[in-house]
């Protein structure tokens, strides 16, 4: 069952006190992504926040393009952002895109200037880089911190005319060198970069950065709550100087909440291009890829996303979730809704010797046995049909209740068959079992003469559709990939995150489904007994030919904590 609020959370908290004093009167919030790769199950969360909170207290969201960058942003990703946030379940209020107020955002930066608050730095990045100082030593100041107003202005006026080439110049802020923020002292907040925008095309050559960028964008579209991930804490003080000194008349505030971490799961934009651009995985959709095309291509459901989110609730915290979390919500998700059919994965061809030879027989087959609404359906059953290979075993370990030779098993919604002989190759690989069936043991004809242990699923051999089996594993193997390949660290560690890559994380197998599942079309989603939830690719499922994703197995250890 779906909520309809968020959890008890410090920000809705703030929220409410807001509206109550008055200092609010209408909540706004924003989800404000850079169009420079797909949206990841990390954004997921943040989407889930900002919409939801803002609906919560009867507010609105905007869809924000931070796109300052024209380096590596491109329309293709600003169409999936837009694509992903409505498959999610939800609708902006206004779309909007940073580049929108270049114009103004040049204007505050010209202010600044006038204020004696910046100035043109002719120190390349490296150079920067190093009289910023560390996280306990001071910054040194540029020996172009002390130009004069007019200097200024005449340089970046300069540089927004194209006369200097790329790194060049840089505009900083000036505030404070020997701050014990790092992010205070003297941050760069315009670039010099001779590249076409998608937006704006080649009417600029100097890009604000994103940090001087953000808040002004907030303050011009009125945004009251502006919520971001907990990396942006330490940003905060320059946001708010930002606001204070270009002197806008919105005054939105940041807040911060502990980002999504999911175990084995990449969710750096550079690693999954990389993924991509490099053919490691089958594009930004691939079902393998944690971004939310690819969980929908999987076969995903947004209500089981938005169900996992909620679970994770929002707080500071910064921990790491399990991948079995996830699959819980989604399997919780598809349990009733999902017709419950028959796949075989790995075959193996059954002969009924005893039953008539050229007949077919239908026989009824509940479609989900939990939910009586969805009825019934009609399967065939004749002399052949295809069971899975480890269904069973010519010399099976004790407790062993499937086939073997001289055992009797149920077939689901058909009879009772027990196996009186093994066929077998020159190699002496098993390649046809033959069994008798007793005509008595009618599922559903209430026979109850005796009982078996062990009932397996199959398919009818002559009206069996051949089917593509797609099944998965997570991309990356160990969980000490996730602590060794930050970002931050990657440089000095001895592997990359390309050496945790699994080798197993796609595997393709052939079998049979169901007639009733030859016309499947993409995201069409089946239960397969005993296997898991699958859900039809939309890129290679064709008429009559079927490819199936695994969503997420049948069972899971998982368990609730307790409240």
């Amino acid at each position: 069952m779906e909520h309809t609020n968020t959890p008890p959370n410090f920000i809705k908290t703030v929220i409410a006190e807001d509206l109550q004093s008055g200092k609010v009167k209408k909540v706004v919030t924003r989800f404000p992504p850079e169009p420079n790769g797909y949206l990841h199950i990390g954004h997921a969360k943040a989407i889930w926040i900002n919409f939801e909170l803002a609906k919560e207290f009867g507010g609105s969201t905007n869809l924000r393009f931070d796109d300052t960058n024209p380096a590596k942003e491109d329309v293709e990703y600003v169409k999936s952002i837009e694509e992903d946030v409505k498959w999610l379940g939800y609708e902006w209020t206004g779309k909007y895109f940073a580049s929108d107020y270049f114009d103004t955002m040049y204007e505050k930066a010209e202010l600044l200037i006038q204020k004696g608050l910046a100035y043109v730095d002719d120190q390349s990045a490296d150079q920067i880089r190093e009289m910023r100082g560390t996280l306990t030593e001071p910054g040194t100041n540029s020996p172009y911190r002390e130009r004069t107003i007019e200097e200024n202005l005449d340089l970046f006026r300069r540089m927004r005319a194209g006369e200097f080439g790329n790194g060049e110049r840089v505009l900083r802020a000036k505030i404070d060198m020997a701050s014990p923020n790092i992010n205070l002292r003297d941050p760069v907040i315009y670039r010099i970069a001779h590249l076409e925008h998608h937006n704006t095309g080649d009417k600029w050559c100097i890009y604000p950065m994103y940090t001087f960028a953000h808040p002004l964008e907030d303050a011009i579209e009125h945004v009251t709550h502006s919520l971001c991930s907990i990396e942006f804490e330490d940003q905060r003080p320059f946001y708010d100087w930002v606001i204070r000194e270009c002197e806008v008349e919105a005054e939105p505030h940041q807040y911060e909440f502990g980002r999504l971490n999911l175990a084995q799961t990449l969710t750096s934009k550079r690693k999954l291009k990389q993924l991509v651009d490099e053919n490691i995985v089958d594009g930004w959709d691939d079902p393998r890829m944690p971004t939310i095309s690819g969980l929908r291509r999987r076969g995903y459901t947004p209500e089981g996303i938005r169900a996992f989110v909620y679970e994770t609730g929002i707080s500071k915290s910064q921990g790491v979730v399990d991948l079995q979390t996830l699959d819980h919500f989604v399997r919780e998700d598809l349990k009733l809704r999902v017709p419950r059919t028959m796949g075989i994965l790995r075959p193996l061809k059954v002969v009924i010797t005893n039953y008539p030879e050229g007949q077919v027989e239908m026989l009824d087959a509940e479609n989900n046995t939990e939910n009586e609404e969805m009825g019934i359906r009609q399967i065939p059953f004749s002399r052949e049909i295809y069971i899975e290979q480890d269904d069973f075993m010519e010399n099976p370990p004790n407790k062993y209740f499937r086939l073997f030779p001289g055992n009797e098993v149920r077939l689901k919604h058909a009879y009772f068959i027990k196996c009186n002989d093994v066929i077998k190759d020159e190699e002496g690989n098993v390649t046809e079992i033959h069994c008798t069936y007793d005509v008595e043991t009618k599922s559903g004809s209430g026979f109850t003469g005796r009982k078996v242990k062990g009932t397996i699923h199959w398919v009818e051999a002559s009206q069996a559709v051949p089917a593509e089996f797609r099944l998965y594993e997570p991309l990356i193997t160990a969980e000490e990939a996730d602590a060794e390949l930050t970002d931050e660290n990657e440089e000095t560690a001895e592997k990359t995150f390309l050496d945790y890559l699994n080798p197993k994380s796609l595997e393709v197998v052939h079998g049979f489904v169901e007639p009733g599942l030859k016309d499947s079309k993409g995201y069409d989603r089946y239960q397969f007994f005993r296997h898991g939830y699958f859900s039809a690719d939309p890129k290679y499922t064709m008429p009559g030919d079927p490819v199936f994703n695994l969503v997420v197995s049948m069972k899971s250890s998982f368990k609730l904590p307790k409240a």
